[in-house]
């Protein structure tokens, strides 16, 4: 039995707007068996309703099927693919588009270039854009508001904001989407002023088209600190119009004050956010975790649980991060179960932080299991994998990683060429260093940052402070951590004075130093023995430059003042600090006064050391010593004693050598080297060598009789 064609029309609109696929199929059905179907108007319903329920090969087999096709069969088809988004379905419309230009009678309107536009974006083709655009030109539909918004979006995102400005002033009427988008594409590009002048001309021309969309659009465009007092004002304006109990503004606000480094306010912008969901918790999680308020970071996130709210890939990205700054290994095992449960594992993007969480927690071997687990590891997860072995301080296995990614034929980027080169300086290896030198150059790497101060550092820690030089002086712009390598090479090798002088240049080309310089150039001096121009450099710090000394700065004071056997005064120095600063000057005045067998001194800064706690074998091994020498055997006793019972061991001495591209490492007591014997051979022809040619030990008093 047929049924009226308006009856028809609105049931499948009916089951359309409900997406009942099954009913939809049933109803089709009957179309076809009372030969229904060849009316236009329902074989278009027919492509809606099937696209809306993402049938779209059934859409496509209806759309075939029309004998007489108008504008609204092609656009129907045209929006649905250009909605799913992927590039199949995107390069799907164009050739429709194209398709439907070559079809005689038909012309497209203002509700087929929006699809179009919306593909191009996909297809990140701006070509293909700009000819659309012509198209829309020529049949006169530029000043179609619908129109004219789909092109002001698509240039945006394609990131020609400089045509979508073209467009959007020459649009006669301009809709809330027109403004939102010009706006969102100013943000994008982190053009702040245009943003802002775009929303200062809607404010005058058209408030009543402001909404959230324009909000957001216009707050996400704020990211840094000097733009919070435009950003306070937009809050205001924001309150104004009522628009504050919006969750996707309240989102804003937070995340705004959070990239503008205001926590505070960014707290209380997130407790008067009603509905939060999981952009909101997100946002505050991860101005926490930027801010280093692990702890409460933790515990906003374990409210997330208690309250139920989904997790996204951002928010459990910002947890992991979270248990990398606060090496919370078992939290993060946690979130990596939840991974897996949850069926996150393919997610490269949330296994590349994985695996950093673990190298962080100092994990290495759990970072490469899930590094080996995926089949495919992106350039991403490969850096990563790289950058955990040196954070591990497992060099070697950073570069054999390097040359497994070279034999699967993997692009390097310049971070994972930045990361090897450091693995090269921490191993001292000149020529593996020269290799990936080699490397850069293959790859096409100029020696801009971070590639340029990568190779410095490796030369200067090398000892080859030539083609160190080189590098610096080819470099086409030198930021300040260039100048610093620079400086530290010629410092720990010896040339103190040149490295005076480069500092001189730095300050002549405009570089401003920073907390690293200082502590390089207070190097420089203390290898050269300048007291005076030691002090001067450390005041200089403060006075001219507004830094304020940190531990490693005074620690290079105090040996200074220990090289030249002002012993008395660099204790003064140490007594004056109002900081925490742990250890490690005291560790300095200790070794001085061994040095200059200043016993009674060494005892005050070896019993300070105890006082605190130290950890370092060495500590004990020389306090024990001079009191060895003093003849204080009860003292002698009670360091040992205290040194077990906190558990303190010497650690075996280590070092390796490069031979043939590759590294062979040295523990002392080793006896699993694979050329063991052949070592024990060499190393007692060496003894009878030296003994034969009258060579005997060189045995440190304060050393002797200590049996670690």
């Amino acid at each position: 039995m047929k049924l009226p064609t308006q009856t028809l029309l609105s049931q499948i609109l009916h089951l359309t707007q409900h997406k009942h696929l099954k009913q939809g199929q049933t109803l089709h059905a009957h179309i076809i068996k009372t030969g229904q179907l060849s009316s236009t108007y329902i074989a278009n319903t027919l492509i809606n309703l099937y696209a809306k329920c993402q049938h779209l090969p059934q859409s496509n087999l209806i759309f075939q099927e029309i004998q007489e096709k108008d504008i609204v069969s092609y656009n129907t088809l045209i929006n649905a693919h250009s909605q799913l988004g992927c590039v199949q379905n995107s390069i799907f419309v164009i050739n429709l588009f194209k398709l439907l230009l070559s079809q005689v009678g038909l012309v497209p309107d203002g509700h087929t270039f929006p699809g179009v536009c919306n593909a191009a974006c996909n297809l990140l083709d701006l070509f293909v854009g700009q000819q659309v655009h012509s198209v829309a030109m020529k049949i006169g539909y530029c000043y179609d508001v619908f129109v004219g918004s789909s092109l002001v979006n698509m240039y945006c995102k394609l990131g020609v904001v400089c045509d979508a400005r073209v467009v959007f002033d020459r649009m006669i009427e301009r809709n809330s989407v027109t403004w939102a988008s010009m706006i969102s594409g100013y943000a994008m590009e982190r053009f702040v002023f245009g943003a802002l002048g775009v929303f200062k001309m809607m404010m005058w021309e058209d408030v009543g088209g402001v909404n959230e969309f324009v909000f957001t659009s216009v707050l996400s465009a704020l990211t840094s600190s000097d733009d919070v007092f435009i950003g306070k004002q937009l809050h205001c304006l924001v309150v104004k119009l009522g628009y504050s109990l919006v969750s996707s503004v309240g989102n804003a606000l937070v995340t705004m004050y959070v990239k503008c480094g205001i926590l505070k306010d960014a707290i209380m912008s997130f407790e008067l956010v009603r509905d939060k969901n999981s952009i909101t918790w997100t946002a505050i999680i991860t101005g926490l975790v930027q801010s280093g308020d692990s702890e409460q970071a933790l515990s906003l996130f374990s409210k997330m649980q208690f309250f139920k709210v989904e997790f996204n890939e951002s928010t459990l990205v910002a947890v992991l991060n979270v248990c990398s700054d606060s090496g919370g290994l078992e939290l993060g095992k946690q979130v990596h179960g939840f991974l897996v449960k949850s069926g996150y594992e393919s997610k490269i993007h949330l296994m590349t932080t994985l695996v950093g969480m673990y190298a962080k927690c100092c994990c290495v071997g759990d970072a490469r299991k899930v590094f080996d687990y995926l089949q495919e590891p992106d350039i991403v997860l490969w850096t990563s994998m790289i950058g955990g072995y040196i954070e591990a301080e497992e060099n070697e296995y950073a570069i054999d990683l390097y040359c497994k990614m070279q034999i699967e034929s993997v692009m390097p980027n310049e971070l994972t060429m930045a990361r090897v080169l450091k693995a090269c300086s921490n191993l001292v290896c000149l020529d593996q260093g020269k290799q990936i030198h080699a490397h850069t150059i293959k790859f096409g790497f100029g020696l801009e940052v971070p590639i340029g101060s990568a190779l410095l550092m490796m030369y200067a820690k090398c000892g080859s402070l030539n083609d160190g030089n080189l590098v610096f002086r080819r470099m086409p712009n030198k930021d300040v951590v260039s100048w610093n390598s620079m400086i530290s090479g010629l410092s720990q090798n010896g040339h103190g004075h040149e490295a005076l002088n480069l500092f001189q240049e730095m300050l002549v080309e405009n570089t401003t130093p920073d907390s690293v310089t200082f502590v390089h150039i207070l190097n420089a001096c203390s290898h050269k023995g300048l007291v005076d121009g030691g002090w001067f450099y450390f005041k200089m710090m403060s006075d001219e430059y507004g830094i304020t000394p940190r531990v490693e700065h005074f620690s290079c004071m105090v040996d200074i003042l220990t090289r030249a056997g002002k012993l008395y005064e660099a204790k003064e120095l140490i007594e004056t600090i109002t900081f925490d600063h742990g250890v490690h000057l005291w560790r300095i005045l200790l070794s001085a006064c061994r040095n200059y067998r200043d016993y009674e001194l060494g005892v005050y800064a070896g019993e300070k050391l105890m006082e605190l706690g130290s950890g370092e074998s060495s500590t004990y091994v020389l306090l024990s010593g001079i009191y060895e020498v003093l003849g204080r055997r009860e003292d002698v006793e009670r360091v040992r004693k205290m040194m077990k019972l906190r558990g303190v061991s010497k650690l075996p001495g280590c070092s390796w050598i490069e031979l043939k591209n590759h590294i062979h490492v040295f523990v002392v007591g080793d006896q699993l080297h694979s050329k063991i014997d052949h070592i024990r051979v060499e190393l007692q022809a060496l003894t009878k060598q030296m003994k034969d040619e009258g060579y005997g030990a060189h045995l440190d008093v304060t050393l002797m009789g200590f049996e670690g």
